[in-house]
């Protein structure tokens, strides 16, 4: 494999940075959740427009109807999961709410042994359990705390359910076509979506401080488009499992910045159970018999 002229651990560093700021643009903005994620989704596909209708278009003819149905339901269900995501942090603390949704590795398990009937592993089997026990010491402090704070966990744990659901539903498609295509054809059917909920919960689409549009294009710019795509092409340059574990720094980005922008103080319980449900994913993410082969080859 070639080198790559830009250190690709810079870039997923970047990467990781951009995504972790994703709630703190949301917490910023003093709309309603769907109407912070209906204008992340649309100025997402508005920026990807001139070089989808430039360079991909042609694939739209390539679809099947099954391509356009998973990917019209990958996208509502993108939508759901920023709605639910969106709207705990309006309840919960940044550290619990990123944590929590940390959680989709566990959820994916569930959902391909569910659906795909995949076999579940010994160290799959103690990943999740040690992940969970994290998640139940996260949401017993925040209960102690108030119940609010343990509804929002509520909120990111199914938000969590939904991007993993997302993902589940796309996954045969993003198969078959091209990366910019699927992420345009689920951007626009999750705008569309997010677009009807904003219209039916009456909701205004306009009459926004200048700061908060600032914020809806931050958030289409760095962690959906930016964020995302540096992901995508570190593929190239090193290992998956790198990307899998860089992500879970996600939180601890989050959680520091709002220390420092909101004064939002982790709790005891918090930082173990983070540490807890970090240590599971970890576990479950990284490929120990790949690296025991390197090592030893």
């Amino acid at each position: 494999m070639n080198k790559s002229v830009v250190n690709p651990y810079l870039m997923i560093t970047i990467g990781v940075i951009t995504v972790g700021l994703s709630a703190i643009f949301v917490k910023l903005a003093t709309a309603d959740a769907g109407v912070i994620a209906f204008y992340r989704m649309f100025f997402s596909v508005v920026i990807m427009l001139p070089l989808f209708l430039h360079s991909y278009r042609h694939e739209l003819n390539e679809l099947t109807k099954k391509d356009w149905l998973f990917s019209a339901i990958a996208g509502i269900f993108l939508a759901i999961h920023f709605i639910l995501w969106f709207e705990s942090l309006n309840y919960t603390s940044v550290a619990s709410s990123t944590v929590l949704v940390t959680l989709q590795p566990i959820f994916a398990l569930a959902g391909t042994a569910l659906f795909f009937k995949e076999i579940i592993s010994g160290k799959m089997l103690i990943s999740v359990l040690i992940a969970l026990t994290g998640s139940v010491i996260i949401s017993w402090g925040d209960f102690q705390v108030s119940g609010s704070a343990l509804f929002g966990d509520a909120l990111a744990l199914l938000a969590c359910a939904f991007i993993t659901a997302y993902l589940l539903v796309g996954q045969d498609v993003r198969k078959r076509v091209s990366l910019v295509t699927y992420t345009f054809l689920v951007y626009s059917a999750s705008s569309i979506a997010l677009f009807f909920y904003v219209l039916s919960s009456q909701q205004s689409f306009i009459q926004y401080p200048a700061s908060d549009w600032g914020w809806f294009l931050a958030l289409a710019i760095l962690p959906n488009l930016l964020g995302h795509t540096l992901f995508n092409w570190a593929i190239k340059w090193v290992s998956t499992n790198v990307i899998s574990i860089a992500i879970l720094f996600e939180p601890v980005i989050a959680s520091i910045a709002a220390y420092f922008i909101f004064r939002e103080s982790i709790s005891f319980s918090q930082l173990i159970g983070a540490i807890v449900v970090l240590t599971g994913i970890m576990l479950f993410v990284i490929d120990f018999k790949a690296i025991k082969k390197k090592l030893f080859a």
